[in-house]
């Protein structure tokens, strides 16, 4: 097969003004990657810190503060917090989501996330820190619930194809949450439950919202095009990067 020759690749897209649609798709596919890669660390992170103690009998504050792992909760809450906000905010650019407090709503959550793990939940010790620590705890959930949820509403309205999908997830985050509060009340299952269908509902958002834009941008790339080969590497190689490649 005849080798590409990227320079010229990269002139021809300049000349029909598609090189800037080049690099946004060349990035889109670093973020989509980068993210899920986050949300995917933040997922499995949360399964293992809520099975280091029986999740039934504890909650993850108590799994957080009656044992030897208080900071390993701080590094989850941390880890966790940034994840679905990087997830969330990278979602809002992607779809150019105009809210005006949905940005503040996700930032308030992560930092009554991160608060909630660094505040003692140790009732008999620190009483009115317990009491401060069970209100961080509602309050994470819901400017979660205030940033998230019109978004996930906005993207159902602007995608009707998703409608009945994302109904469903809503369902089985907020239904499934009150459920195991109902089934399991004080343990971690509710908590594992909240945060690993919120994270799992994030991963699917991104898989789903980035493959849409990616293809829609791609088709912009492929138009007039005579040679596949020749399409298929100006979407799927960063010219510049092969430029500096070739010229090491």
């Amino acid at each position: 097969m005849e080798a590409i020759n990227y320079e010229k690749v990269k002139e021809e897209l300049q000349q029909k003004n598609l090189y800037d649609i080049q690099k946004e798709l060349t990035l889109q596919r670093k973020i989509r990657t980068g993210v899920m890669s986050l949300l995917l660390f933040a997922l499995m992170f949360t399964l293992v810190f809520g099975m280091l103690e029986d999740p039934i009998i504890y909650t993850l504050s108590n799994i957080g503060n009656f044992f030897t792992y208080r900071i390993i909760f701080i590094v989850w809450a941390i880890i966790a917090g940034t994840s679905i906000e990087v997830a969330v905010l990278s979602l809002f650019r992607l779809e150019a989501y105009k809210s005006k407090y949905g940005r503040i709503f996700i930032y308030l959550a992560v930092l009554f996330l991160i608060a909630t793990a660094i505040i003692p939940a140790l009732k008999d010790d620190y009483p009115i820190l317990h009491v401060i620590h069970t209100i961080t705890s509602g309050l994470l959930a819901l400017f979660l619930y205030l940033g998230l949820v019109p978004f996930a509403r906005w993207i159902s309205k602007e995608n009707p194809r998703l409608q009945v999908v994302i109904a469903i997830w809503l369902g089985i985050i907020w239904i499934g949450s009150v459920l195991m509060i109902v089934l399991f009340w004080h343990s971690a299952m509710f908590e594992l439950w909240f945060f690993v269908s919120n994270i799992a509902f994030l991963l699917y958002l991104s898989l789903v919202l980035f493959e849409e834009k990616i293809v829609k941008t791609s088709v912009k790339l492929l138009m007039d095009e005579e040679n596949l080969n020749l399409a298929i590497e100006k979407i799927f190689v960063n010219l510049d990067d092969e430029k500096k490649k070739k010229s090491k």
